[in-house]
């Protein structure tokens, strides 16, 4: 038990709402407090610069406590926080890191709010929306709704703004939990990550990232992984899980974190995002849908990290936010997300977490949003202005600072509330979105003994409060609870399917386990000779977990780092799985493990095929690998692995043996130097497979599985040909004032798009898979189901929420309880004294004008009636059973005009507006119980054939012009073409 009153609530030391307590905080503009009586626009124009960012980690080894004792020396740093000990790494940075901070000073100096609002790009502020939009207009939340406003109806004003609040960094088991109510029965939540495993837990799977379930446009697998994952979550005690990811969503192909996601397209993304939502849920397990939004890159995310005043500014478009970025997470919302998590980036040079526009206006309004918008791990920069502008619960609970226990929320936000700075109906509307979602998932009806392990220590008995200096109280932490059962199966078969074949000369893949095809051996009368190179094909020398949350690149790549990532309970090496499947008898295998070879050629002349195992590396930005920091440097195959390949290729057989090449990568790569060599005969993208990782790879090198994965991004030719945006910005410009800007200047024109626009062409299109046997299309069929009409029908009104009591409690019901026990830097919702309280009445804020694209669960409900039906038949022409993807792609009327402007309206040559994965058998004719043809239909929405009109802020169905339909195996292989 934990040294408090059990009727009492758990909760950190009081200060004032606007004094962070960092000594080292840089001056900033004027800071807002909670006596403050500031209009909203007043808020809304300085909450951008309100505080600095800091730097954020949900442990690293350099948080609080190294869990194993495997990484030596510079690891040993891993007892001291992470904040402190981190280092400014040398290199390219250090010159312009000393300009910029020189530069920062001088214009701090000269004034911040004028460098401010002189930094700023033109029109480039993030409008205001308030207030924000209460939860419970959803017909299908009202019986979660009733319940929450029952029971948050009887909850004190510190009752609730303890849900609303972490108790800081490693205060309790998981990375993220909140307050509980025990009087009502309301638990402590544990929010852990995250998209791909349960992080910093025992027993559990390390499934395959998301860009590997993109891959495979396998809707059954992606639900089914998310299935897996939400069962292993509630079995840990796992009330949130920090997944899906969705943002970034591959704006820049060397974007650090792009692996987290599903790909470089928003309806992909969207419909894998809803696939694992469903999955996660069903298990009874709270999904969020990260990260909202404009997360592109890691260079600049946090101020802190890079020593620089403010975070990077993603400059969107209001066009390309609905038409790119927001589309997954409308997906998600309409999927019945429970909970989103804003970002650490500013959009528009307001921080996403204060954003009210796009909490307020887009998620919350339009999307019609029900569940709870939780912040980034530190990335809530400002009390008041985030309260207003539609945040909702606060993670892990500190500030500004890393595990300081000093909160912006807490009993800031208890005084915030009783002085009439934050109005009580917004703390009610923040509690009753946590409580409903927790109802909406069933969680009323779990035991609630909280999780079974601890995030900060693999030992049976640790701490309670790991992150409290005072507090040595210890208990069992960790029951080793085994949730794995047979999520491996899962796990292989997403590895497999999300392998894509992108070369295959001569057919020389599937190999034959006793080597020679026809079973014959050669001339010579020996064994077939196999070899395998690279350090990919084998594992880390010092063990599969040596580095903190897989921050180095040592051995075969099975995942991106960062938090993110979670410990392997094993991995199968390709080396082993492939020596295993050969048959001994008929086939010598030998390897050579590294990426150099050596000076005797025998190794790599004397072999009849040459496997080589190659790849690329990226992760979140407060880690890094060799100079690798988070972002990828570009877009090149690491560790000289395309000279291993091309060495390989001219040595193996004396320039007559066939080469294999499989790639491990974060996400696209540069393929141009040995692409072409005639005897790199089959090439294999096989992203990042999990923990099955070997097992995957041989399934498909040896037909066990027929490769039916499909690009989730386009492999270009160059670098240059993804457009002059496409490119990380690893320094900030001389223009960019106190803020790293980021100007979305492409819109719409991301990845394919951009590639279809300039008329470029790509190595492999997105979309593009082989396989081991043909496919064709056939039958082309379009019917309507409604017709044309520009706008989608009126806004629904939906149902009224729960309404409160507006009288504010006596301020001192809200003072710490007499001889409460407090444990140190843990964070309270209870006031130190009454100052501070007195009550000012807020001016009247006018209603923002409710979206006419709202209404409904990811929009206008309208938006989701389906138009028309596109349908085709698909027949397997080839010699061995197999699944492909058939893919529908829309393009919008050409020299289409607004009718009311007369503006030309820009469109994308095409745009994915669907999928479908089938397996088709081979052998069979049509009439043979349907053996080698299928039929494939698409539903397309009016959303799917509409833009966003910008000044009318609704979409808009082109009615004039005729789109053309298109039907094929990838965005260039289109067999099949109509009109509508």
């Amino acid at each position: 038990m934990a040294p408090y009153e059990s009727h009492q609530l758990r909760r950190g030391k009081y200060a004032r709402l606007d004094a962070p307590t960092d000594d080292d905080l840089e001056p900033t503009p004027t800071r807002f407090s909670s006596e403050s009586n500031a209009t909203l626009e007043d808020l809304e124009e300085h909450d951008p610069l309100a505080f600095d960012s800091k730097l954020k980690r949900k442990k690293s080894a350099g948080d609080l406590k190294v869990r194993k004792a495997s990484f030596k020396d510079a690891e040993a740093a891993a007892a001291i926080p992470y904040a402190r000990r981190k280092k400014f790494t040398p290199g390219r940075c250090c010159c312009w890191l000393l300009t910029f901070v020189a530069a920062t000073v001088l214009l701090l100096a000269a004034g911040g709010i004028w460098a401010y609002k002189v930094s700023v790009p033109v029109d480039g502020r993030s409008p205001p929306w308030y207030p924000a939009p209460k939860g419970g207009a959803d017909p299908a939340w009202e019986e979660s709704y009733k319940k929450a406003a029952e029971l948050v109806k009887q909850m004190t004003l510190v009752e609730k703004v303890n849900i609303t609040t972490g108790t800081g960094w490693s205060m309790e088991m998981c990375v993220g939990n909140n307050g509980a109510v025990p009087r009502l029965k309301f638990p402590q939540l544990c929010l852990q990550d995250g998209p791909l495993g349960i992080r910093f837990a025992d027993n559990i799977t390390a499934f395959p990232a998301g860009i590997t379930v993109g891959a495979t446009w396998n809707k059954e697998l992606m639900y089914q992984r998310g299935k897996a994952h939400g069962k292993e979550a509630r079995l840990k005690g796992v009330n949130v899980l920090l997944g899906p990811a969705m943002g970034p969503l591959g704006r820049l192909p060397a974007g650090g974190r792009n692996w987290e996601g599903f790909g470089s397209d928003p309806v992909l993304q969207g419909i894998a995002a809803a696939q694992t939502i469903k999955g996660i849920q069903e298990e009874g397990v709270m999904a969020t849908a990260k990260h909202w939004v404009g997360n592109e890159q890691e260079h600049f995310r946090q101020a802190r990290e890079w020593g620089i005043p403010n975070a990077i500014s993603s400059n969107i478009d209001d066009r390309a936010l609905h038409e790119i970025y927001a589309w997954p997470f409308a997906d998600s919302v309409k999927a019945g997300v429970v909970s989103v998590m804003c970002s650490y980036n500013q959009v528009n040079s307001s921080y996403a977490c204060a954003n009210s526009k796009l909490l307020n206006g887009v998620l919350k309004d339009e999307l019609g949003f029900q569940g709870f918008v939780q912040s980034d791990w530190l990335a809530q920069r400002s009390g008041v202005a985030s309260a207003l502008a539609g945040l909702d619960m606060t993670m892990p609970g500190d500030g500004l600072r890393w595990s300081n226990g000093d909160s912006l929320w807490g009993a800031r936000l208890t005084q915030a509330v009783l002085n009439g700075s934050v109005p009580i109906d917004r703390v009610d509307d923040m509690v009753t979105r946590v409580v409903a979602s927790w109802y909406q998932v069933g969680q009323d009806k779990w035991s609630n003994e909280g999780p079974n392990f601890s995030s900060w220590t693999n030992d049976e008995v640790g701490k309670l409060h790991e992150g409290s200096p005072s507090d040595k109280t210890t208990g069992v932490v960790n029951k080793f609870v085994n949730a794995q059962g047979d999520h491996k199966d899962i796990v292989r078969k997403v590895a497999a399917e999300g392998t894509v074949l992108v070369k295959n000369e001569d057919n020389v893949l599937p190999l034959s386990r006793k080597g020679h095809k026809d079973g014959s051996k050669s001339k010579r009368q020996t064994k077939f000779r196999v070899c395998v190179f690279g350090e990919d094909a084998r594992l880390p020398y010092d063990g599969i977990n040596k580095c903190p949350d897989q921050s180095c690149n040592d051995g075969t790549l099975a995942s991106g780092w960062g938090s993110g990532a979670v410990d392997f309970p094993y991995l199968v090496e390709p080396m082993s799985a492939i020596r295993a499947a050969f048959d001994k008898e008929n086939v010598y295998i030998t390897d050579w493990l590294k990426n150099k070879l050596p000076k005797q050629k025998e190794i790599v002349e004397d072999q009849d095929l040459c496997i080589v195992f190659v790849n690329s590396d990226a992760g979140e930005g407060y880690l890094k690998w060799a100079d690798v920091r988070g972002d990828r440097n570009d877009l090149s195959i690491q560790k000289d692995g395309n000279q291993l390949v091309k060495d390989v290729a001219k040595g193996c057989g004396k320039g007559k043996g066939d080469v294999v090449v499989v790639v491990h990568t974060v996400g696209t790569v540069n393929l141009e130097e040995f692409i072409d060599i005639p005897n790199v005969k089959a090439v294999l993208i096989a992203n990042l497979p999990g923990q099955e990782s070997g097992n995957a790879i041989v399934d498909v090198l040896f037909g066990d599985v027929n490769p039916s994965g499909r690009l989730p991004y386009t492999i270009a030719k160059k670098e240059e040909d993804f457009g002059p945006d496409s490119k990380v910005k690893y320094l900030p410009s001389p223009s960019d004032g106190l803020a790293p800007q980021q100007n979305f200047s492409e819109g719409l024109y991301i990845d394919y798009r951009h590639f279809d626009k300039q008329d470029i062409a790509p190595r492999y299109e997105f979309g593009f898979g082989l396989s081991y046997t043909q496919f064709k299309l056939s039958s082309l069929l379009i019917r309507s189901k409604h017709g044309k009409s520009p706008l989608p029908s009126a806004r629904p009104s939906g149902i009224a929420p729960p309404t409160y009591p507006t009288d504010l409690p006596d301020p001192k019901s809200a003072l710490f309880p007499k001889d409460f026990h407090k444990v140190g830097k843990y964070i309270y919702p209870y006031l130190e004294s009454t100052d501070g309280t007195s009550f000012t009445a807020p001016e009247p804020v006018p209603q923002s004008p409710l979206s006419e694209a709202g209404g409904g669960p990811g929009g206008n409900p309208d938006l989701y009636t389906t138009i028309l039906t596109v349908s085709a038949s698909v027949t397997n022409t080839g010699p061995v059973d197999g699944a492909t993807v058939v893919q529908l792609y829309i393009s919008f009327p050409q020299g289409y005009k607004d009718p009311e402007t007369g503006e030309a309206v820009d469109f994308p040559v095409r745009v994915l507006r669907g999928f479908e994965k089938v397996f088709v058998e081979a052998g069979k004719q049509e009439h043979g119980n349907g053996g080698g043809r299928e039929l494939v239909t698409f539903d397309v929405t009016r959303k799917d054939l509409s833009y966003w009109d910008v000044k009318r802020q609704n979409w808009v169905m082109p009615t004039e012009g005729e789109f053309g339909i298109s039907v094929g195996f990838s965005s260039r292989d289109l067999p099949l073409q109509g009109t509508w």
